[in-house]
């Protein structure tokens, strides 16, 4: 596509984007925020827009990230219930943001593997029976690299970052393409917010190491 013609596509989708969608990009954006910054918040708001997407997913044939937000709106529970335990002596939070070690980080290659070789396979035989549209690499990237990502962010990993960074540059033409137009800015928004959370919990985790 020519840049006048990536344009004209931005123009009319925004303006054929639904009230739904709005909403669940602004909650995205708020979620993110508020896990950037070590907020509680970051999962009733995250709840909002995971909850939309998975409806909004199926609908424009992302089976993959219908699945993602499925598992998304399960993490966010579990997140929940980590990120508020606290001492019963001292009442601090038990859980800090820390850094992975070598065999975590074998973990997170092995789990990101066995997702998107899962997607992967089911997302193609989905295309070949309903959904010709789909696009199984892609899908199954952008759905792997944040299923991974939610895994540690719910740990409080740095790394959670790095997933997340590329699950966003995936996710910015995969949902261009697919007519979300206003959702693949959000992921524009998104990316920023990630590498500034990146550099914000790498500072927390060194110091906390200190």
């Amino acid at each position: 596509m020519t840049i006048p013609q990536v344009y004209d596509a931005f123009i009319t989708g925004i303006q054929q984007t639904g009230p739904l969608e709005f909403i669940a990009v602004f909650a995205g954006i708020g979620s993110v925020w508020f896990s950037r910054k070590e907020n509680i918040w970051v999962y009733p708001i995250g709840l909002i827009n995971t909850t939309i997407y998975i409806y909004l997913s199926v609908k424009g044939h992302l089976y993959g990230e219908a699945s993602v937000n499925l598992y998304y709106t399960i993490m966010s529970i579990y997140g929940w219930i980590l990120w508020t335990k606290k001492n019963n002596q001292t009442q601090e939070k038990m859980l800090k943001i820390q850094f992975s070690s070598s065999k975590e980080w074998a973990e997170q290659l092995f789990f990101f593997g066995g997702f998107y070789v899962l997607l992967f396979f089911s997302l193609q035989q989905l295309q070949v029976s309903f959904a010709p549209e789909a696009i199984p690499w892609a899908d199954a990237f952008a759905s792997a690299t944040a299923y991974t990502g939610m895994w540690l962010m719910a740990r409080k990993k740095v790394e959670s970052w790095y997933w997340w960074i590329a699950t966003n540059i995936t996710s910015i033409p995969l949902y261009f393409t697919k007519g979300y137009v206003f959702t693949s800015v959000q992921f524009v928004v998104l990316l920023i917010l990630a590498i500034a959370g990146l550099i914000s919990w790498q500072k927390k985790a060194s110091h906390a190491g200190n």
